[in-house]
């Protein structure tokens, strides 16, 4: 095994340096990252990073083979390293080459497919002192890649995207950290330019996680934040940011979408019961319908929310598997704590709550009531919350 490079105490705060935050942004089907050096000072810095983050794979020529590779994810190779480049792509989320900026641009520019999908990529020059984010900066984490091998070099990162050197907002990047999801991606490139030339910003935020701005200074003077749409549209603008689980109106969208990108939070959590053995497709037509019901997106569902005697129904089941959602389920017990307008005595003598749907919407969402109360359809009820952020529950109450 590779041995820890011995340490000044002065530097000691490299041991924190984590890929976590790199990893969070990824999709987690690839390995993490991989470290390609093409000379015998890059291999070892490669091995200097490698000490200090060990999921890290290590790629170099077989001629500089060191005799302490085995065990250590080291992997030599032969002939160029631009024969390597089809592998790092598809097997990882980032890239980082010791190698110049300009020789890296020639390996990666055959592959590059989409910003995104393509990996993070970043270039480290052969003596260490800087490191640079060359691709998929934002969406791929290779700013956030590239702090973090900075740091453990102690060198210096360069970040050349307008919203990191000017501190604004990341239209590509907002609310990711919540999960927060684009609806409308087309718009970003233009947004975004409308946002780092400092033109006229609206921010329209319905619901989701107030803590979007990632500073410490003051919102800048071009970003207006507004909690109602109709207001933000009655007073000229250049670009939109639009954060809601609502379907917008043919006015909103055109008003506001037609140079603006949608955000969808996950705030919306629908409480389900259902018959033993229900099929999946037949649950997720009554979600849909329920969604539409209540003119709320699909894209901004948390989670589903129900009896704990449901979390092995194999429909439910399958029908998180589908969209990502979770299952949280409640005893009948808990279920039973939350007041409702219409308890069932039928209900209440199979599974011991007085109701299903309704109770676990307003238990997992912590809502003070529903924005849409229990409905059925065919073999599945429905009842939607929507999660507490600020003033969201006056605005979306029935």
């Amino acid at each position: 095994m590779a041995e820890r490079i011995p340490q000044d105490p002065a530097v000691q705060w490299r041991e924190s340096a984590t890929l976590a935050d790199f990893t969070a942004a990824r999709s987690g089907t690839k390995r993490p990252c991989a470290v390609v050096a093409i000379t015998k000072h890059g291999v070892d810095i490669a091995h200097r990073i490698r000490a200090y983050l060990p999921e890290v794979d290590v790629y170099y020529p077989e001629k500089f083979h060191r005799g302490d590779e085995d065990g250590v994810h080291v992997c030599l190779f032969t002939g160029s390293v631009v024969k390597q480049a089809p592998m790092l792509f598809a097997a990882y989320d980032g890239i980082v080459g010791i190698v110049s900026l300009g020789a890296m641009v020639r390996i990666i520019a055959p592959h590059l497919r989409d910003k995104k999908t393509d990996p993070a990529v970043v270039v480290i020059d052969d003596r260490a002192k800087h490191v640079i984010s060359v691709l998929s900066g934002h969406l791929g984490g290779a700013n956030r890649l590239t702090h973090v091998i900075a740091r453990v070099l102690d060198a210096q990162p360069v970040i050349t995207t307008a919203s990191d050197v000017g501190e604004t907002l990341a239209v590509d990047l907002l609310g990711r950290e919540f999960g927060w999801q684009i609806e409308n991606f087309d718009k970003v490139t233009a947004v975004s330019a409308a946002v780092v030339n400092e033109e006229r910003i609206h921010l329209v935020q319905e619901a989701g996680e107030r803590a979007w701005w990632p500073y410490t200074r003051p919102l800048p003077t071009y970003l207006h934040v507004f909690s109602d749409p109709k207001r933000a549209m009655e007073t000229p603008f250049d670009a939109a940011l639009v954060i809601t689980p609502r379907l917008l109106t043919p006015v909103e969208e055109k008003g506001l979408l037609s140079n603006g990108v949608l955000y969808r939070p996950k705030v919306v959590v629908v409480g389900i019961g259902c018959n033993r053995g229900t099929a999946a497709d037949e649950v997720d037509a009554a979600i849909a319908a329920a969604l539409a019901q209540a003119q709320l997106s699909i894209h901004s569902v948390r989670n589903l929310a129900t009896l704990d005697l449901k979390a092995d129904e194999p429909g439910l089941i399958e029908v998180c598997r589908r969209h990502s959602w979770p299952l949280v389920t409640y005893t009948a017990a808990e279920l039973n704590q939350v007041p409702l307008p219409h308890p069932s005595e039928t209900v209440y003598k199979f599974v011991g709550a007085y109701g299903v749907c309704e109770p676990a919407a307003r238990l997992s969402s912590q809502a003070e009531d529903w924005a849409l109360e229990k409905v059925k359809n065919g073999n599945v009820t429905l009842s939607i919350c929507i999660a507490e952020q600020g003033d969201v529950k006056r605005r979306f109450a029935p």
